[in-house]
């Protein structure tokens, strides 16, 4: 339990450093003791309340509208840990196995490393499409090479009306 608190307040030194802070004005730790604050919370139960509490606080680590991210994820498992698409996409984010491992991301069905590596993923496609958040979105179902190969929304149905329903949320 000491490396835990040591690690925490590393944490909280380096985020004071580059005047981070959750979007309630709780450092990390604060976010981390609230989700383990409740011993009945695991992987198969999480509760949406801490969902979002974990995709508001990795949203704005990594810069993303936070409403964009909840968007994302109710539209991909309506903010479910444990759904596993046909497609083999898996938890909250519906990471797909490779882009999950290229992330880096450990275990796709715990919340907290699946949304990050979402957010971070969903990032990139923001950076990787100049901030056209349409394009990121799409690219986020349908796959980036899709989006580049039609310079925006592929005429696939399932992505156009994914892109809708994600859009429709985010206002």
């Amino acid at each position: 339990m000491e490396s835990i608190s040591r690690v925490l307040q590393r944490i909280n030194t380096i985020e004071q450093r580059f005047n981070h802070s959750s979007a309630n004005g709780h450092d990390f730790s604060a976010v981390l003791a609230g989700v383990q604050a409740n011993d009945s919370i695991n992987e198969k139960n999480f509760a949406s309340d801490d969902i979002s509490k974990i995709i508001d606080y990795t949203a704005k680590k990594y810069g993303v509208d936070s409403k964009l991210v909840m968007a994302v994820a109710k539209v991909e498992s309506n903010l479910s840990p444990d759904v596993v698409s046909s497609a083999g996409a898996v938890g909250v984010m519906q990471l797909m196995p490779e882009t999950a491992q290229g992330l880096g991301v450990r275990n796709s069905k715990d919340p907290r490393d699946n949304i990050d590596g979402g957010v971070r993923y969903l990032k990139q496609l923001i950076t990787s499409f100049d901030g056209d958040i349409t394009k990121a979105v799409a690219a986020y179902n349908a796959g980036p090479q899709a989006v580049t190969k039609y310079n925006g929304i592929p005429p696939y149905t399932e992505t156009k009306d994914y892109v809708a329903k994600v859009m429709s949320l985010v206002k």
